[in-house]
């Protein structure tokens, strides 16, 4: 590229992320201690999570609050169409056009906004890192971008960050509503919570939808997750068997599936090609995959797998018809939060066939049970709901389970084992607190 057209993009491109702060904070365990780091900061995620948005956040907190010149930050967004020329022996021209306009003193911050469409661009990142004194912030629609050859190519040089869409709590505080503890046992307040709550089950978290409570939007998210971070990225040929599997896992989230019957949902001969699809899903963001726990790593690989969305409303918004399923739904938004918590989880059944929807594991141990049923009011699902996560008690010695549901609370005491029934509303509140600082919003 033109080192003229690269200095029009350079000051266009960091002019505008500088005068744009309208953004709502995110919560981001440990990222103000992450930024501090020399490693390289890999921000990735689904399309539309916010990831730019983050962006613009840290670039503008370092000005704000860390007293950084803004001649020491670039900002540059490679999805802008006038980056179509841009190959990677463009990136010297790039840094020293940012060199020549801006003369900044001492240490560079670089942001660099959905790189991954510019062939071999972590080899460049890779060497600027080693020669030059700079903090490099990356972000990117694919999971790839953390994986094989380039995880390789920046191995001990990157701190990865996954984004997911905002959570629950990050859309109560973007709204001015109290959330500490104490303010929920006011009537008014916690009306005004599960108010909130209804309206986070219907919309979701991605930010636009969120903000405008339009699902509508969602719907052209699918097709763009669908269509460019997959079909393109991965030049696929069968699109309409692709599409029927991404329809039929949101219709039925949360649901056991195997790879052998998945294939015959859409009329493919051989379960690699669904092996494959579900990886590439998994690499957009799209669509995961929770095992089922089991000490024989055999019986885990061949076992069926359950299916969540990355956002429980973009599922409703693609499936084949509407599912009145709360509990599926609540299930979804429980995976969405583990996730976003960083947690290890799995799926579990008893030898009784009883089943967790999920169990949370720390090293070598399971250390949490957390079952999700949206409507305890029959005995005899409660009945069913207590025998499954006492029976997981009892596997993995643990004295503490949770049960999350729509709106009931209190707690009960079964052989020495405490069951807590905590509404779905509150756990996605105060699931935060013990981890919480002030340090991790930005």
């Amino acid at each position: 590229m033109e080192k003229r057209k690269l200095k029009e993009l350079i000051v266009e491109h960091t002019a505008n992320v500088l005068k744009r702060h309208d953004l709502s904070p995110r919560y981001i365990p440990n990222l103000n201690r992450v930024i501090d780091k020399k490693e390289i900061v890999v921000i990735s995620g689904a399309r539309r999570c916010g990831k730019s948005s983050l962006m613009r956040i840290i670039l503008n907190d370092l000005i704000r609050q860390k007293k950084i010149s803004a001649a020491n930050l670039l900002y540059l967004n490679f999805e802008d169409e006038r980056f179509v020329e841009f190959t990677y022996k463009d990136f010297d021209d790039l840094y020293e056009c940012y060199l020549e306009l801006n003369n900044p003193k001492g240490k560079k911050y670089l942001f660099f906004d959905e790189i991954q469409d510019i062939t071999y661009w972590e080899k460049w990142i890779n060497r600027i890192y080693e020669f030059e004194e700079v903090k490099i912030f990356i972000t990117g629609s694919n999971a790839t971008l953390l994986s094989g050859e380039i995880a390789t190519a920046l191995t001990g040089r990157n701190i990865p960050i996954s984004l997911f869409p905002f959570s629950f709590r990050e859309l109560l505080v973007m709204n001015g509503i109290p959330i500490d503890p104490k303010s929920l046992y006011n009537r008014e307040n916690r009306v005004q919570v599960k108010r909130h709550f209804d309206t986070f089950v219907k919309v979701g978290g991605f930010p636009e939808a969120a903000i405008t409570r339009d699902n509508v939007i969602l719907q052209h998210y699918f097709k763009d997750i669908l269509y460019r971070d997959i079909v393109a990225r991965y030049s696929i040929r069968n699109i309409r068997e692709l599409k029927e599997l991404s329809l039929y896992l949101a219709t039925n989230i949360g649901k056991l599936s195997s790879y052998r019957n998945l294939a015959r949902t859409i009329s493919v001969s051989s379960t690699n090609t669904v092996k494959n699809f579900l990886e590439y899903l998994e690499n957009a963001y799209l669509f995961f995959r929770v095992g089922l726990f089991d000490y024989s790593l055999k019986k885990q690989i061949y076992n069926p797998s359950k299916m969540y969305c990355v956002d429980a409303a973009l599922a409703r918004s693609m499936a084949f018809k509407f599912s009145h399923d709360t509990g599926r739904i609540y299930e979804n938004i429980v995976f969405v939060e583990l996730m976003r918590r960083a947690k290890e989880m799995y799926y579990w059944k008893s030898p009784h066939n009883f089943e967790v929807d999920f169990v949370i594991r720390e090293g070598k141990r399971i250390t949490e049970i957390i079952q999700v049923c949206a409507d305890i009011s029959k005995k005899e699902t409660q009945t069913r709901e207590v025998r499954a996560v006492l029976e997981a008690a009892s596997e993995f010695n643990l004295k503490k389970a949770y049960i999350l549901t729509g709106d009931f609370s209190g707690e009960i005491v079964e052989g020495g084992m405490e069951i807590s029934f905590i509404p779905l509303w509150r756990w996605l509140i105060l699931s935060h607190r013990h981890a919480q600082t002030d340090t991790d919003i930005l």
